[in-house]
Protein backbone atom coordinates (compact mmCIF):
# COMPACT_ATOMS: atom_id res chain seq x y z
CA UNK A 1 0.00 0.00 0.00
CA UNK A 2 1.71 3.65 -1.13
CA UNK A 3 0.16 7.26 -1.19
CA UNK A 4 -0.71 8.88 -4.03
CA UNK A 5 1.54 10.30 -6.21
CA UNK A 6 -0.10 13.30 -5.83
CA UNK A 7 -0.22 13.32 -1.83
CA UNK A 8 3.76 12.85 -2.60
CA UNK A 9 3.77 15.92 -4.61
CA UNK A 10 1.56 18.05 -1.95
CA UNK A 11 3.16 16.42 0.75
CA UNK A 12 6.24 17.47 -0.61
CA UNK A 13 5.75 21.31 -0.88
CA UNK A 14 3.94 21.45 2.34
CA UNK A 15 6.41 19.59 4.42
CA UNK A 16 7.97 23.17 5.40
CA UNK A 17 5.51 23.84 7.63
CA UNK A 18 5.03 27.59 5.81
CA UNK A 19 2.16 28.93 3.78
CA UNK A 20 1.43 27.52 -0.08
CA UNK A 21 -1.54 29.80 -1.68
CA UNK A 22 -3.91 27.58 -3.97
CA UNK A 23 -2.40 29.25 -6.68
CA UNK A 24 1.22 28.18 -6.19
CA UNK A 25 -0.24 24.36 -5.35
CA UNK A 26 -2.10 24.46 -8.39
CA UNK A 27 0.61 25.90 -10.59
CA UNK A 28 3.85 23.50 -9.21
CA UNK A 29 0.99 20.70 -9.54
CA UNK A 30 -0.68 21.43 -12.31
CA UNK A 31 -3.83 20.58 -10.91
CA UNK A 32 -7.11 22.69 -10.75
CA UNK A 33 -7.70 24.69 -7.24
CA UNK A 34 -10.55 22.07 -6.80
CA UNK A 35 -8.55 19.03 -6.77
CA UNK A 36 -6.04 20.94 -4.87
CA UNK A 37 -8.59 20.99 -1.79
CA UNK A 38 -9.61 17.64 -2.78
CA UNK A 39 -5.61 16.17 -1.94
CA UNK A 40 -5.48 18.74 0.67
CA UNK A 41 -8.68 16.99 2.20
CA UNK A 42 -6.85 13.67 1.59
CA UNK A 43 -3.96 14.22 3.88
CA UNK A 44 -6.46 13.96 7.09
CA UNK A 45 -6.89 10.38 6.17
CA UNK A 46 -2.78 9.98 7.34
CA UNK A 47 -3.29 11.91 10.22
CA UNK A 48 -2.35 14.71 8.79
CA UNK A 49 -4.16 18.09 10.18
CA UNK A 50 -3.54 21.34 7.88
CA UNK A 51 -4.73 25.19 8.14
CA UNK A 52 -6.01 27.25 5.50
CA UNK A 53 -6.04 31.07 6.21
CA UNK A 54 -7.79 33.67 3.18
CA UNK A 55 -5.01 35.43 1.81
CA UNK A 56 -1.94 33.56 3.00
CA UNK A 57 -3.24 29.24 1.86
CA UNK A 58 -2.57 26.36 3.18
CA UNK A 59 0.03 24.86 5.87
CA UNK A 60 0.20 21.67 7.41
CA UNK A 61 0.07 22.36 11.44
CA UNK A 62 3.48 21.10 11.79
CA UNK A 63 6.23 20.54 9.35
CA UNK A 64 7.07 16.98 8.36
CA UNK A 65 10.49 15.44 7.76
CA UNK A 66 10.21 12.28 5.41
CA UNK A 67 12.39 9.78 5.39
CA UNK A 68 15.15 9.43 2.98
CA UNK A 69 17.73 6.33 2.33
CA UNK A 70 20.53 8.77 1.63
CA UNK A 71 20.42 10.63 5.06
CA UNK A 72 20.23 7.50 7.26
CA UNK A 73 22.78 5.99 5.46
CA UNK A 74 24.94 9.01 6.10
CA UNK A 75 25.17 8.70 9.97
CA UNK A 76 25.73 4.45 9.29
CA UNK A 77 29.54 3.12 10.47
CA UNK A 78 30.85 1.08 7.54
CA UNK A 79 30.01 -2.10 9.61
CA UNK A 80 26.58 -1.12 9.71
CA UNK A 81 26.27 -0.59 6.44
CA UNK A 82 28.19 -4.05 5.27
CA UNK A 83 25.62 -5.95 7.60
CA UNK A 84 22.35 -4.64 6.11
CA UNK A 85 21.05 -6.91 3.14
CA UNK A 86 18.50 -4.27 2.24
CA UNK A 87 16.92 -1.03 3.64
CA UNK A 88 13.44 -0.33 2.46
CA UNK A 89 11.22 2.92 3.35
CA UNK A 90 7.55 2.26 2.56
CA UNK A 91 5.00 5.00 2.11
CA UNK A 92 2.32 3.30 3.94
CA UNK A 93 2.33 -0.83 5.31
CA UNK A 94 -0.02 -2.41 7.39
CA UNK A 95 3.18 -3.09 9.59
CA UNK A 96 6.57 -3.34 9.68
CA UNK A 97 6.89 -6.43 11.65
CA UNK A 98 4.74 -8.19 9.65
CA UNK A 99 5.65 -7.41 6.39
CA UNK A 100 9.31 -8.62 7.59
CA UNK A 101 7.71 -11.68 9.18
CA UNK A 102 6.13 -12.40 5.40
CA UNK A 103 9.60 -12.02 3.85
CA UNK A 104 11.48 -14.13 5.94
CA UNK A 105 8.87 -16.73 5.36
CA UNK A 106 9.92 -16.32 1.80
CA UNK A 107 14.02 -16.03 2.02
CA UNK A 108 14.57 -12.74 2.68
CA UNK A 109 18.23 -11.91 4.14
CA UNK A 110 19.17 -10.98 7.53
CA UNK A 111 19.62 -7.45 8.17
CA UNK A 112 16.68 -6.58 5.78
CA UNK A 113 15.61 -2.86 7.41
CA UNK A 114 12.19 -1.91 7.17
CA UNK A 115 10.82 1.80 7.94
CA UNK A 116 7.42 2.98 7.18
CA UNK A 117 6.08 6.72 7.08
CA UNK A 118 2.80 5.17 8.11
CA UNK A 119 1.30 2.10 9.16
CA UNK A 120 -2.33 0.95 9.13
CA UNK A 121 -2.19 -2.18 11.24
CA UNK A 122 0.92 -1.49 13.53
CA UNK A 123 1.43 -4.00 15.99
CA UNK A 124 2.27 -3.42 19.59
CA UNK A 125 2.60 -6.15 22.42
CA UNK A 126 -0.08 -9.29 22.69
CA UNK A 127 -1.88 -8.02 19.50
CA UNK A 128 -2.56 -4.56 20.32
CA UNK A 129 -2.71 -1.56 18.01
CA UNK A 130 0.19 0.47 17.46
CA UNK A 131 -1.11 4.92 16.57
CA UNK A 132 1.13 5.28 13.74
CA UNK A 133 0.37 8.55 11.74
CA UNK A 134 1.89 9.67 8.84
CA UNK A 135 5.63 10.64 8.86
CA UNK A 136 5.60 11.98 12.60
CA UNK A 137 7.01 8.63 14.13
CA UNK A 138 9.40 6.15 13.87
CA UNK A 139 8.34 3.02 12.40
CA UNK A 140 11.02 0.42 11.99
CA UNK A 141 11.88 -3.32 11.78
CA UNK A 142 14.86 -5.58 11.36
CA UNK A 143 15.09 -8.96 10.12
CA UNK A 144 17.82 -11.22 11.48
CA UNK A 145 18.79 -14.99 11.24
CA UNK A 146 20.65 -16.48 14.48
CA UNK A 147 22.31 -19.09 13.92
CA UNK A 148 21.20 -20.75 17.36
CA UNK A 149 17.38 -21.52 18.62
CA UNK A 150 15.28 -19.30 20.15
CA UNK A 151 16.66 -20.33 23.88
CA UNK A 152 19.95 -18.31 22.53
CA UNK A 153 18.47 -15.02 22.00
CA UNK A 154 16.69 -15.20 25.51
CA UNK A 155 16.69 -11.42 26.49
CA UNK A 156 16.82 -9.79 23.64
CA UNK A 157 14.34 -7.51 24.04
CA UNK A 158 15.85 -6.21 26.54
CA UNK A 159 19.25 -5.63 24.92
CA UNK A 160 17.47 -3.76 22.24
CA UNK A 161 16.08 -1.53 25.09
CA UNK A 162 19.70 -0.68 25.77
CA UNK A 163 20.38 0.06 22.16
CA UNK A 164 17.23 2.32 22.07
CA UNK A 165 18.71 3.97 25.06
CA UNK A 166 22.46 4.64 24.17
CA UNK A 167 20.68 6.06 20.60
CA UNK A 168 18.83 8.58 22.65
CA UNK A 169 21.74 9.93 24.85
CA UNK A 170 23.69 10.42 21.66
CA UNK A 171 21.01 12.24 20.44
CA UNK A 172 21.58 13.92 23.76
CA UNK A 173 17.82 13.35 24.71
CA UNK A 174 17.87 12.22 28.53
CA UNK A 175 14.90 11.82 30.80
CA UNK A 176 14.05 8.25 29.56
CA UNK A 177 14.14 5.01 31.10
CA UNK A 178 13.15 0.99 30.43
CA UNK A 179 9.91 -0.39 31.48
CA UNK A 180 10.15 -4.40 31.98
CA UNK A 181 10.50 -6.31 29.20
CA UNK A 182 10.53 -3.70 26.40
CA UNK A 183 8.98 -0.71 26.92
CA UNK A 184 11.23 3.06 26.80
CA UNK A 185 9.58 5.47 29.21
CA UNK A 186 9.48 8.89 30.18
CA UNK A 187 8.28 10.54 33.30
CA UNK A 188 5.92 7.04 34.02
CA UNK A 189 4.70 7.34 30.13
CA UNK A 190 5.26 5.44 27.34
CA UNK A 191 7.46 6.49 24.56
CA UNK A 192 8.20 3.58 22.72
CA UNK A 193 7.56 0.07 22.71
CA UNK A 194 9.58 -2.37 21.41
CA UNK A 195 8.19 -6.09 19.64
CA UNK A 196 10.39 -9.14 18.57
CA UNK A 197 8.55 -12.19 17.08
CA UNK A 198 10.67 -15.11 16.52
CA UNK A 199 10.12 -18.36 14.64
CA UNK A 200 12.23 -21.12 13.58
CA UNK A 201 13.28 -24.71 15.05
CA UNK A 202 13.83 -25.06 18.78
CA UNK A 203 17.81 -26.54 18.31
CA UNK A 204 18.25 -25.32 15.02
CA UNK A 205 18.23 -21.87 13.11
CA UNK A 206 15.94 -19.13 14.06
CA UNK A 207 15.02 -15.94 12.69
CA UNK A 208 13.84 -12.84 14.36
CA UNK A 209 11.70 -9.52 13.20
CA UNK A 210 12.96 -6.89 15.73
CA UNK A 211 10.44 -4.12 15.91
CA UNK A 212 10.62 -0.27 17.19
CA UNK A 213 7.64 2.32 17.79
CA UNK A 214 8.89 5.51 18.84
CA UNK A 215 6.88 8.77 19.13
CA UNK A 216 8.36 11.87 18.00
CA UNK A 217 5.66 13.95 17.29
CA UNK A 218 2.12 11.94 18.34
CA UNK A 219 -0.91 14.39 17.18
CA UNK A 220 -3.90 14.69 19.89
CA UNK A 221 -6.55 13.14 17.88
CA UNK A 222 -4.73 10.56 16.67
CA UNK A 223 -3.96 9.66 19.92
CA UNK A 224 -7.18 9.56 21.58
CA UNK A 225 -8.02 5.97 21.59
CA UNK A 226 -4.71 4.97 23.63
CA UNK A 227 -5.87 3.50 26.55
CA UNK A 228 -2.30 3.78 28.50
CA UNK A 229 -0.51 7.01 29.42
CA UNK A 230 1.70 8.06 26.85
CA UNK A 231 3.97 10.84 25.62
CA UNK A 232 6.54 11.76 22.57
CA UNK A 233 9.62 13.12 22.16
CA UNK A 234 8.41 16.69 21.22
CA UNK A 235 7.26 16.59 25.03
CA UNK A 236 10.27 14.88 27.05
CA UNK A 237 12.92 17.94 24.83
CA UNK A 238 10.13 20.72 25.03
CA UNK A 239 9.95 20.96 21.57
CA UNK A 240 13.04 20.48 21.06
CA UNK A 241 13.76 20.08 17.05
CA UNK A 242 14.43 16.75 16.27
CA UNK A 243 15.91 15.40 12.63
CA UNK A 244 14.32 12.40 11.93
CA UNK A 245 16.55 10.89 9.83
CA UNK A 246 19.41 11.58 12.20
CA UNK A 247 17.59 9.72 15.09
CA UNK A 248 16.28 6.63 13.01
CA UNK A 249 20.21 6.41 11.28
CA UNK A 250 21.42 6.20 14.95
CA UNK A 251 18.78 3.92 15.78
CA UNK A 252 20.09 1.59 13.22
CA UNK A 253 23.49 2.16 14.12
CA UNK A 254 23.03 0.71 17.63
CA UNK A 255 20.19 -1.89 17.25
CA UNK A 256 22.27 -3.51 14.84
CA UNK A 257 25.20 -3.60 16.34
CA UNK A 258 23.29 -5.11 19.18
CA UNK A 259 21.79 -7.46 17.02
CA UNK A 260 25.12 -8.38 15.32
CA UNK A 261 26.85 -9.23 18.60
CA UNK A 262 23.76 -10.77 20.68
CA UNK A 263 24.58 -14.62 19.82
CA UNK A 264 28.07 -14.17 20.64
CA UNK A 265 27.43 -11.94 23.88
CA UNK A 266 23.60 -13.08 25.24
CA UNK A 267 21.88 -10.92 27.65
CA UNK A 268 25.07 -10.96 30.51
CA UNK A 269 26.76 -8.44 28.03
CA UNK A 270 23.52 -5.88 29.07
CA UNK A 271 22.53 -6.40 32.00
CA UNK A 272 24.14 -3.67 34.48
CA UNK A 273 23.42 -0.81 31.82
CA UNK A 274 19.88 -1.74 31.95
CA UNK A 275 19.74 -1.92 35.68
CA UNK A 276 20.88 1.94 34.81
CA UNK A 277 18.16 2.71 33.03
CA UNK A 278 15.36 0.50 34.88
CA UNK A 279 12.89 3.68 36.15
CA UNK A 280 11.04 1.52 37.59
CA UNK A 281 13.19 -0.36 40.74
CA UNK A 282 11.55 -0.26 44.10
CA UNK A 283 7.68 0.70 42.92
CA UNK A 284 4.94 -0.96 44.14
CA UNK A 285 3.74 -3.32 41.18
CA UNK A 286 0.88 -5.97 39.91
CA UNK A 287 2.74 -8.76 37.99
CA UNK A 288 -0.59 -10.45 35.58
CA UNK A 289 -0.03 -13.51 33.79
CA UNK A 290 -3.33 -15.34 32.29
CA UNK A 291 -5.45 -14.74 35.03
CA UNK A 292 -3.25 -14.60 38.22
CA UNK A 293 -1.86 -11.41 39.65
CA UNK A 294 1.22 -11.23 41.93
CA UNK A 295 1.67 -8.23 44.22
CA UNK A 296 4.71 -6.94 45.44
CA UNK A 297 7.97 -4.49 44.54
CA UNK A 298 9.87 -4.49 41.94
CA UNK A 299 13.78 -5.32 42.73
CA UNK A 300 15.11 -5.01 39.43
CA UNK A 301 16.16 -7.53 37.13
CA UNK A 302 18.67 -10.64 37.86
CA UNK A 303 21.39 -11.76 35.45
CA UNK A 304 19.57 -13.47 33.16
CA UNK A 305 16.87 -10.25 32.28
CA UNK A 306 14.28 -11.79 34.74
CA UNK A 307 11.79 -9.78 36.67
CA UNK A 308 12.36 -9.53 39.93
CA UNK A 309 9.71 -8.77 42.59
CA UNK A 310 9.50 -9.07 46.27
CA UNK A 311 6.44 -10.28 47.47
CA UNK A 312 4.04 -9.16 50.03
CA UNK A 313 5.52 -11.99 52.19
CA UNK A 314 8.86 -10.71 51.76
CA UNK A 315 9.95 -13.70 49.38
CA UNK A 316 11.76 -12.74 45.49
CA UNK A 317 10.37 -14.17 42.58
CA UNK A 318 11.84 -14.22 39.29
CA UNK A 319 9.37 -13.83 36.00
CA UNK A 320 10.05 -14.56 32.96
CA UNK A 321 6.58 -13.18 31.12
CA UNK A 322 4.04 -11.05 32.01
CA UNK A 323 2.44 -7.62 32.02
CA UNK A 324 3.05 -5.23 34.92
CA UNK A 325 1.05 -2.53 35.84
CA UNK A 326 2.49 -0.14 39.08
CA UNK A 327 0.81 2.09 41.34
CA UNK A 328 2.10 5.22 40.75
CA UNK A 329 2.62 4.82 36.16
CA UNK A 330 -0.32 3.67 34.05
CA UNK A 331 1.04 0.80 31.81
Amino acid sequence: MVISEKQKKILAILADGQFHSGTELARAMKFSRAAVWKQLNSLTELGLQHSAVRGKGYRLDKPLELLVHAEIDEVLSDRTRELISSLEIHDRIHSTNSYLVDCGQHGALSGTVCFAEHQTAGKGRRGRQWISPYGSNIYLSILWRFQQGPAAISGLSLAIGVAVMRALRQHDIEDVGLKWPNDIYSQGKKLGGILVEVSGETDGPCSAVIGLGLNLFLPEPEAESITQAWTDLSKVTGWQQLSRNRLAGLLLEHLIAVIADFEDVGIKAYVDEWRSYDCLKGKAATLFIATQQFEGTVEGIDDDGLLLIKRLDGHVQAFASGEVSFSSYLS
